[in-house]
């Protein structure tokens, strides 16, 4: 268990410099290039990538190059779109936001699959009388806690970076409607969105992101040990006429009605993360305060998600994945409410801090639950089951920043609420069937019986 928990350590440092960079530098992109809607453009066509990636690449990459090879490729895609802003146009973040795309499915797949091969491959668990469910949800919590502090460091460059920014006048508060829910991106009143940092403030931050990106390649490519899913190798080998056919695996995976049930959960995953970053940032943040808050106001949810990333991994092992389920909806629901009647003005500074810690609760629920709850549903399907939830969340960040420049925010706030309440009675039914099913309830009948004989041994 030594060895494995520190791989998983490498990785989820490797994960925390490479989105240190690029989640900076996502959370400004409605702010930096607001003209023409080419900031939520670049991020719409990414996650159109990420969707179409999520169809084919992650299985056959993951089998022909292994999971290490596959991330410290996927990292080369990321600094790359660093690269694209140097020079930001659409001749430029376009191709490199496809290119990100491309690699970040297989990315997550890869991580995914190797966490969850980690814990599986591993006899620890079994030796020591832990179900693999339960050390799978405590190895995505360690990940989720330090991966998710990458928003609080990349989001401190660049508040740091942009401070130094001649401050601007606050939005004069007779314009009120120009912000929050009522933004329909026809106000002609002057906003803080208006004002932006010098070029060269922006070269200096783009540098220190690609700086950060191209250290995590690094540490990936040299201190990851290459683990291999001997399931999957096996498999391999015997009916290598198989592989051909991994483009399609990834669809065949939907005959399970579990998987199909289970599609919103991403989906809301991605239509909420998008929200945050393009229109809350924007319409909200950028728009009252001015785009220097934005990296101090994302820091609340980014330190609200690593502080309950390990505390949630830990406490499902007490409470069971369903009241995690519970609490992350409840929260949601809570803040959509709240964005809904809240009219933003610069005298309520604490409100801006309060609703991302809030969010970064509920979002961390989606996080680790999600993925765990795919790698224990799917074990003998891995690779294409993480592959499926990649498409699901990638079409919720394309409908996010697809439909962002066309609907007022309060429609958007609405389309979540509705997402997420069929999400959560889409994932009741899959905890009822799985808790009918019989393969479960032998499994639960034989860990109980060989509980008691331990015992009447150890007695």
């Amino acid at each position: 268990m030594e060895r494995s928990l520190r791989n998983v350590l490498v990785v989820s440092f490797g994960f925390l410099l490479l989105f240190t960079a690029y989640g900076g530098l996502q959370n400004l992109q409605s702010s930096l290039y607001s003209e023409d809607g080419m900031g939520v453009a670049t991020l719409g066509t990414l996650y159109g990538a990420v969707l179409l990636s999520s169809m084919f690449l992650p299985p056959i990459l993951i089998k022909r190059c292994g999971c290490k090879w596959t991330i410290v490729g996927s990292m080369c895609c990321y600094v790359a779109f660093s690269l694209g802003n140097f020079y930001a146009s659409w001749f430029t973040l376009i191709p490199t936001s496809i290119l990100l795309g491309l690699g970040a499915a297989p990315l997550w797949s890869a991580q995914c699959t190797y966490l969850t091969v980690l814990v599986l491959g591993n006899t620890h668990a079994q030796e020591v009388g832990e179900l693999g469910e339960d050390v799978v949800n405590q190895y995505f919590g360690i990940f989720f806690l330090i991966f998710q502090s990458s928003g609080v460091w990349g989001n401190l460059i660049s508040s740091l970076v942009f401070g130094q920014t001649p401050t601007q006048e606050a939005t004069p508060e007779e314009h009120p409607e120009s912000c929050g829910a009522n933004d329909c991106l026809m106000a002609t009143a002057p906003t803080n969105s208006t004002h932006h940092p010098s070029q060269e403030l922006i070269y200096t931050l783009l540098g220190i992101y690609t700086a950060i990106g191209v250290l995590a390649i690094l540490l990936t490519a040299v201190f990851l040990e290459a683990t291999e899913d001997s399931e999957s190798q096996n498999e391999a080998e015997t009916k290598p006429s198989r592989l051909g056919s991994t483009l399609l695996s990834t669809f065949k995976l939907f005959r399970d009605k579990r998987l199909c049930l289970l599609t919103l959960l991403p989906m809301y995953s991605g239509l909420q993360q998008g929200f945050l970053s393009g229109e809350y940032t924007r319409s909200f943040v950028t728009c009252v305060l001015g785009i220097q808050f934005v990296g101090y106001v994302m820091i609340c949810f980014s330190a609200s998600t690593a502080l309950c990333s390990l505390l949630f991994g830990r406490l499902s092992h007490y409470t069971g994945r369903r009241a995690i389920y519970v609490l992350g909806a409840a929260t949601h629901l809570s803040c959509i409410l709240a964005l809904l009647l809240w009219r933003p003005r610069s005298s309520q500074m604490a409100v801006f801090f309060l609703l991302p810690g809030l969010w970064g609760m509920g979002d961390i629920v989606w996080q680790t639950q999600n993925n765990a709850l795919f790698g224990t549903l799917f074990q003998r399907n891995k690779e294409a089951a993480f592959a499926s939830y990649r498409i699901w969340e990638a079409l919720g960040f394309v409908a996010a920043f697809g439909y962002s420049s066309f609907l007022c925010v309060s429609v958007k706030l609405y389309i979540l609420l509705g997402v997420l309440a069929v999400a959560m009675v889409s994932y009741g039914t899959v905890e009822y069937l799985e808790s009918r099913s019989p393969v479960k309830t032998l499994m639960a009948t034989q860990t109980s019986q060989a509980v008691e004989e331990e015992t009447g041994t150890a007695m």
